[in-house]
Formats: structure tokens, C-alpha cells, sequence
């Protein structure tokens, strides 16, 4: 029989993590297992108040399947029981780490994928003034690949000052929907000239639509715009890319198919996260591969991860140990 643990925790963040919607110094997370006799799958969330979530509604989600699970719920059925969303996100992931375990091989083998690789991610850097996001840049101007986050007012300082800190760094920026499309038309030539090469989000969700019209001479990806499959088929004509996080899929079950069939739609691929530790980045290093673009920075913006964690060098983030997950 297999039991369901809820665990609320909360990770402290180096420092502050801030975006165009607000700052904060710690991230609350959600860890669901899955105990089976000796045996323990895991996963973790991270509620997004954007979504309407918080640590108490994913927790209040999960109780609500605690019963069938006892009942013999898998996870299979587990996406037609939850939503998208964060609290799925956790039992899926804690379902194919327990799938794992029982059959005795590795997660990238139960769903027939390759062998994962490690995998160069971006490094991001909080929403700040000019000063200070020169000078994050240019502590971090050795990594390969930098996510700025923006604002609107003031951003082609920001882009500039950045630059400057980091002149060799490849770039990209996420304006987490803060721009109009003035400000995108007016912003794009200025991250042309600076060799940016991607731009998230820079419109509101749900107020897009103008991308269709607009002459995108860098790749647009959307964000809070794409969640899952049944998202996907708006975006078309406004988007070039999609960023894939697992807590907007709802688990690694729904990140897999969204990223096929993204593919199969001529979308391009970025794989993302939200600030969480390696427990959460482990299953999506396998949505990784291959993608355009990753951005699985979670541990390396906490004061804390937790024992176990993923390595990140020079060849960027690695893949799980069995240990941790997968």
C-alpha cells in the first residue's frame, strides 16, 4: 500500500530574488512523498501566487487525494484527478521517482528517453537598478549564459549597464509581462545591438495578441502565456519558443508531452523553473535536453539546497543521483 507524506518547507534565498511583480528573501516549497515500505518517491512544488496558489492550497490539493492514493491512485490517473499546476507537479514527479525505484532503473529509462547529460543553464540576475545589476553581472560575467530580469521604466539602462559588466556573456531577458507593445517596439532594436537572444514574456498573458502583428526580430518565448498542451494552440503566430516549468504542467508526465509536441508545432524549446532546490530541478534536467535554451538556476540563487543536490561546474547542471531523485 502506498502512503502520501505533505511536507510544506521553506528554502532561504542569497540575498533577495526580485521581478517585475514583487521581491522576496525565501521560497516556500512543497514536498509530496510517496512511501512504499522501505521505498520513498519525492517530488517538490513551488506554489505561484500568480496562479492563485499558495503552500496552503497545494497542501489543502494534495489531503484531497490522500485517500486515493491509499486507494491505489497512479499516475496515470493522477492527470485526469489534478489540474496543471503546482500540486500535481509534486505527485507526479514523487510517482515517477517511486516508478523508479520499484522497477530498479532510472527514471530517463521508464520514459525512453536517451541518457541525460549535463546541461549549460543561464544564471539570473534579480530585477535591480543599473549599479547593481552591472556589478551581478560582472561577478558573474564568466557563465556562459545570463537571464536578466526587467521591468519596463528604466530597462534600457539596465540592459546597457549589464552589458557592460558582462561584454562576452551571452544573454537573455525576462520581462515577466511587464512591457507594452511601445515599449517592446522600442526596446527590440536596443536588445538587437546588445546581442540579447531571446526576450520572455514581454506582454501580459491574456493580452498578447499584438505579438501576431508585431515584427519579432528576436525570438519571443512565452512564459505565463504556455502552461500546457491545451495552451499551446493560441500561441501560434505570437510566439516562437515556449518555456517549459514543470509546476505550470502540472509534472514531468505533462512537461514531456508539451515539449513533443511543441516540437511537432515548430515551436522552439526552453526549459525553466521556479526558485526551488535540486529536488525540484532533477526531473527537469531530463526536459532539458535538447532544449534551446535552460534555466535551471534554483539551487545556485538559494542560501541552502538540500544534502544530495545537484553539481553544477563548468559543464553546467548534472543530472540527479539515484540518491536524490530519479
Amino acid at each position: 500500500m502506498t502512503e502520501l507524506a505533505i511536507t510544506p518547507e521553506v528554502f532561504p534565498i542569497a540575498g533577495s530574488f526580485t521581478i517585475s511583480r514583487g521581491s522576496r528573501t525565501e521560497s516556500p516549497v512543497v514536498t509530496a512523498s510517496l512511501l512504499d515500505g522501505n521505498r520513498r518517491g519525492w517530488g517538490e512544488c513551488f506554489p505561484l501566487p500568480r496562479y492563485g496558489e499558495s503552500v496552503d492550497s497545494v497542501v489543502e490539493t494534495l489531503n484531497g487525494v490522500w485517500d486515493e492514493i491509499l486507494g491505489g491512485l497512479d499516475r496515470e490517473g493522477l492527470q485526469q484527478r489534478l489540474p496543471a499546476g503546482a500540486a500535481r507537479n509534486a505527485l507526479d514527479c514523487a510517482f515517477w521517482d517511486l516508478e523508479a525505484k520499484r522497477a530498479g532503473v532510472p527514471v530517463h529509462a521508464l520514459a525512453g528517453l536517451p541518457e541525460p547529460q549535463p546541461l549549460v543553464t543561464a544564471y539570473t540576475l534579480s530585477l535591480a537598478d543599473p549599479a547593481t545589476m552591472r556589478e551581478k553581472a560582472q561577478a558573474n560575467a564568466h557563465r556562459p549564459l545570463l537571464k536578466l530580469k526587467l521591468g519596463g521604466e528604466g530597462d534600457i539602462a539596465r540592459l546597457e549597464a549589464v552589458r557592460q559588466g558582462a561584454p562576452n556573456a551571452r544573454i537573455i531577458v525576462d520581462a515577466n509581462e511587464s512591457w507594452t507593445p511601445d515599449l517592446y517596439r522600442e526596446l527590440a532594436p536596443v536588445l538587437i545591438r546588445l546581442g540579447v537572444a531571446m526576450v520572455e514574456q514581454p506582454l501580459p498573458a491574456g493580452k498578447d495578441e499584438a505579438l501576431a502583428e508585431m515584427e519579432r526580430p528576436l525570438p519571443v518565448c512565452a512564459d505565463e502565456s504556455c502552461h500546457d498542451c491545451e495552451t499551446l494552440g493560441p500561441l501560434k503566430g505570437r510566439y516562437d519558443m515556449i518555456n517549459i516549468k514543470l509546476d505550470k504542467t502540472g509534472g514531468l508526465t505533462e512537461a514531456l508531452a508539451l515539449k513533443d509536441e511543441a516540437l511537432s508545432a515548430g515551436f522552439k524549446v526552453m526549459v525553466g523553473c521556479m526558485v526551488g532546490s535540486s529536488l525540484a530541478m532533477a526531473p527537469a534536467v531530463l526536459v532539458g535536453q535538447g532544449a534551446t535554451f535552460v534555466d535551471l538556476d534554483g539551487p545556485l540563487l538559494l542560501a541552502r539546497d538540500r544534502e544530495g543536490g545537484l553539481v553544477y561546474d563548468e559543464k553546467g547542471v548534472h543530472p540527479a543521483l539515484p540518491a536524490l531523485w530519479g
